[in-house]
């Protein structure tokens, strides 16, 4: 199968990787890094194993790519109108395309844009980031989890989770719904709480008060999660996220790293949607709306 990266950076930079390093025919869109990967390949640091690769097939423009069965976007949903644009020749309607994005409701706006695409959430749990031009840092985790939207090829996308595996990237085909809930268990405090409290995951974790807290939140998602009929988000799960997280290496989640380099927050799919899909469902989440409005705050602040 032919596999194409639309936007090489810590998650796509290891995810293709690892693909490419297990033999897959991989092909990588790049900006910013293309003439130094073009020099001097793709580096990633990783746990499970440092690798280099030296040649591999990369791009500068989405048009030159090749049509792929498998498209992984690893965009920031910030730049997700681009989409038309970049899937515009790499992708036809037998193309599954997997949306590895946080949030809630990425799935249904990109299908009101694509209407023709068959659309796959991906939800990564993994601690990965672009330390340097074509260097992708990989710390620790490094699953995935793929939730099925619009795709009618079970066959196909049971083998992208079958090569995913064989790639040493453990893969599972999961509940679309109950999958983007899950995430949003640890996204929406930890993205938040270490933008607003200038912090890591590891240290809100040591302190008492901002460990409870983080529970409380963790919490209001559960019974948000509940009351819209949507099962195993639990509160056996929310203590999983807490001791995955103490295990955890020290961590600043991809809102902290937007923060502090200047860049968009990803505010609208990891907050504003999940909260209004909540108080539709007669549960809302006070705590979180507070931590939405302080992100809102900064970002307008921010110089």
């Amino acid at each position: 199968m032919i596999y194409s990266i639309i936007g090489t950076g810590g998650i796509g930079g290891y995810y293709g990787g690892r693909l490419a390093q297990a033999g897959h025919n991989v092909h990588f869109l790049l900006h910013s890094d293309y003439e130094h990967v073009k020099q001097h390949g793709l580096r990633v640091d990783s746990v499970n194993g440092d690798f280099h690769l030296a040649n591999p097939n990369i791009y500068n423009d989405a048009k030159k790519m090749p049509v792929s069965d498998v498209v992984v976007v690893c965009l920031k949903t910030t730049n997700n109108h681009l989409l038309p644009e970049l899937l515009q020749t790499v992708a036809d309607e037998h193309t599954i395309v997997i949306l590895i994005q946080n949030g809630i409701g990425v799935e249904e706006d990109a299908q009101n844009m694509l209407p023709e695409l068959q659309l796959v959430a991906g939800l990564a749990f993994i601690c990965t980031a672009k330390v340097a031009p074509g260097h992708i840092n990989h710390q620790c985790y490094g699953q995935i989890n793929l939730g099925n939207y619009s795709c009618n090829n079970e066959t196909l996308l049971q083998q992208i989770a079958e090569d995913f595996t064989q790639a040493g990237i453990p893969a599972a085909i999961v509940d679309y719904k109950e999958a983007r809930w899950k995430k949003a268990v640890w996204n929406m405090p930890f993205n938040g709480m270490t933008v607003a409290l200038n912090t890591q995951t590891d240290i809100l974790l040591k302190n008492p008060a901002t460990r409870q807290l983080i529970r409380e939140q963790m919490m209001e998602i559960v019974n948000a999660a509940k009351h819209q009929g949507i099962n195993g988000v639990d509160e056996a799960f929310v203590d999983k996220m807490i001791s995955m997280t103490d295990e955890m290496t020290p961590y600043s989640p991809s809102m902290k790293l937007d923060y502090d380099f200047h860049r968009p927050m990803e505010i609208n799919y990891i907050y504003s949607r999940p909260l209004k899909i909540a108080r539709s469902a007669g549960m809302p989440m006070p705590k979180l709306e507070m931590l939405e409005a302080e992100l809102r705050f900064l970002e307008d602040n921010h110089y």
